[in-house]
């Protein structure tokens, strides 16, 4: 990992990606904070794994952080994979921004209402969504989708496809190639200081979706997004029936994950309230105990699925994959 300074800009090579991602922005620290957010991008391994045999659903693609729409070696490949495979098919991967670059930049730098707003009129302007859609989101993409779907359920979003998604939001940073832990920890505690500020929370999109188990009552004061989505501060009755229209919302977690922190966020778990050590299942949570969200009665009625994978963040094989990718077709 290299820095410049001129211009303020930052070259990353991912450890995984023989490729190069620029972010610019106005702060040097801002800029540190969310490219050592940012993960791998997705690797399927082996030839295309989606298959389809009831007819063509059409498929809506939101990317991680540090990617765009249509990098050739993540999800422009996806997408071209899902085409090859599935005859017909309509596949749409979300642009945020005019461009690739802008794409890129506003996965770091931008308010995330706005990006779901912005979505939202996209895909109700589509004509080829009209009678529905599947969606798959990847990483910070899928809690993006599920806005999508509890604020917007018209066209109708048919199933949901979390890919390694932070649900009950993050609370840590990844692994830092080639860095030592305590400048991850410094960052961490410049980022907890500062999350819940209006700059950030209106600009940083990963201070939109970190939350403090140590600071709950700031967080549901202050979080514009994620505190909003889960029901933290009052019960959105749109917001539960809206969700519960889904007919799966499928959750794939990576049991070696090191980017997300902590993991159980990929199966809307989180951190128990109050401490930073101890976790808890959605199942023991308040959220679905009191069914603020109506993640509860979907779970009785067999509407969530719970994947696992055993590789690192967005990393998985066709020999996972292969099994679970029935969802498509419906």
């Amino acid at each position: 990992m290299k820095w410049r300074q001129e211009n303020v800009i930052v070259f990353v090579l991912c450890s995984n990606l023989p490729s190069c991602v620029f972010i610019s922005g106005s702060r040097m620290t801002a800029a540190i904070l969310c490219l050592l957010l940012a993960g791998p991008v997705l690797l399927v391994a082996g030839s295309p794994v989606y298959k389809s045999d009831n007819g063509t659903v059409p498929l809506v693609l939101w990317h991680g952080m540090g990617d765009s729409c249509c990098n050739p070696l993540s999800m422009g490949a996806i997408k071209k994979m899902i085409e090859e495979d599935i005859a017909g098919i309509y596949v749409l991967s979300l642009m945020i921004g005019k461009n690739v670059i802008e794409d890129t930049e506003n996965g770091f730098f931008s308010d995330v209402n706005e990006q779901v707003s912005t979505v939202c009129s996209q895909l109700a302007q589509d004509p080829k969504l009209k009678g529905g859609y599947n969606a798959m989101g990847f990483s910070q993409g899928a809690q993006f989708l599920r806005a999508v779907a509890q604020r917007c359920p018209s066209p109708p979003m048919k199933n949901l496809i979390s890919i390694g998604g932070q649900h009950q939001g993050v609370y840590g940073l990844p692994r830092c190639p080639g860095e030592s832990s305590h400048i991850c920890d410094m960052i961490r505690k410049a980022l907890n200081n500062g999350a819940y500020t209006d700059l950030m929370q209106k600009h940083l999109v990963q201070a939109q979706y970190w939350h403090d188990p140590l600071n709950d009552d700031l967080y549901k004061k202050h979080s514009r997004f994620l505190a909003d989505i889960n029901q933290e501060r009052a019960v959105n009755e749109t917001y539960k029936k809206n969700l519960q229209l889904l007919e799966k919302f499928i959750m794939v977690k990576f049991l070696q994950d090191t980017v997300v922190d902590p993991v159980d966020t990929e199966w809307f778990g989180f951190l128990k309230t109050g401490q930073a050590k101890e976790t808890e299942t959605l199942q023991d949570s308040v959220l679905y105990k009191e069914d603020r969200l109506g993640l509860a009665a979907m779970d009785k009625a067999g509407k969530l699925v719970f994947l696992a994978s055993a590789g690192d963040h967005l990393q998985f094989t066709r020999e996972w994959f292969n099994p679970h990718n029935s969802f498509l077709s419906h």
